[in-house]
């Protein structure tokens, strides 16, 4: 199969602390004020992604994954997850503040769910004046002290807030409380896993009345109650370069901040390599093809593509591999 670059149709997701910033910040064509989630790339069941550019065009990605899986993953990305593509690339917008959550990690999700855990990273692409995210607590607590808190309806006062602004970057480990706050658009980068346990989600209401499920037996075994500050992500930002954010066993995120050329070379990288724009837009080109990317769009360069250069006025992109 001759691979290319491929993007990708979004999947939009309705959710209850949804707006409409995809569409008004990232010219997405959702229907709907509460589309909190644009699955830009996803291999999770029910909603796998599909090819939306050239011949390719309709196939979904777990069909050219069954043809070409070394082709497109990478020797090495088959060796650790077989058929399944391994990370799932979000844009999300929460106009009203999500559920304070947490994820557990692998070998507990795969003893209770047979999923992979969810290590995640945040990129802020915009945020309203003030708006904050919660990580972590404000302190060491225990297990009891936090049951305690959370049956007293005082959770609150134990998380620890961080005010953000457009740039910011946060990694959430397994076990790691916490919540994206009201007014934050931001680029998400993750296992592919959908394994959330909720624990407190403001005892608000659905359309239909109801309130959503929480998790909170689940979640008392899964929670890493250690007052930790591993979460906010230092990073260079010198233009044509790639600068190194994130680098777990899970994936590698760098930051390009490109004007002019940059020219890639991808030889030692036995691995996809994926591109979101956070910002600008720009070209990229293969000896397979050319594809154009915008702010809000995300793009995967198959394994088998080697060189590729990436021209831009301006533009701001992640690149994700494993």
């Amino acid at each position: 199969m001759n691979l290319y670059p491929l993007k990708f149709k979004p999947i939009y997701k309705e959710r209850i602390w949804g707006g409409t910033k995809l569409n008004s910040e990232l010219n997405k064509d959702a229907e709907g004020d509460l589309i909190g989630e644009s699955w830009e790339l996803s291999d999770v069941k029910g909603d796998v992604s599909i090819i939306s550019n050239g011949n390719l065009q309709g196939r979904s990605l777990e069909e050219v994954i069954q043809q070409s899986k070394e082709e497109l993953l990478g020797k090495s990305v088959v060796e650790r997850f077989g058929n399944k593509f391994p990370v799932l690339i979000k844009f999300i917008d929460a106009k009203q503040d999500l559920s304070i959550q947490l994820h557990p990690h692998d070998d507990l999700a795969m003893k209770r769910h047979n999923s992979f855990g969810k290590t995640e990273m945040w990129y802020i692409m915009q945020a309203d004046p003030g708006a904050k995210l919660i990580v972590g607590f404000n302190k060491d607590v225990s297990k009891e002290e936090y049951v305690q808190h959370l049956q007293g309806g005082t959770l609150l006062d134990i998380l620890n807030y961080e005010t953000v602004k457009e740039g910011d970057t946060f990694f959430i480990n397994t076990g790691k409380i916490h919540a994206i706050g009201a007014g934050v658009l931001l680029a998400e980068i993750q296992q592919t896993s959908d394994i959330t346990y909720r624990v407190y989600d403001f005892n608000r209401k659905d359309k239909d009345g109801n309130t959503r499920e929480l998790h909170t037996e689940l979640a008392v075994d899964a929670i890493d109650y250690k007052k930790k500050d591993d979460f906010k992500v230092k990073y260079e930002a010198t233009k044509n370069k790639h600068n190194n954010m994130v680098a777990c066993k899970y994936f590698t995120t760098n930051y390009l901040d490109i004007n002019g050329k940059l020219t890639v070379n991808l030889e030692e990288r036995d691995s996809f390599t994926i591109y979101m724009c956070v910002s600008g837009s720009a070209q990229i080109d293969t000896s397979n093809g050319s594809e154009t990317i915008q702010r809000g769009e995300t793009i995967l360069i198959p394994a088998a593509i080697k060189n590729l250069d990436i021209k831009a006025g301006s533009a701001k992109l992640l690149e994700v591999y494993i």
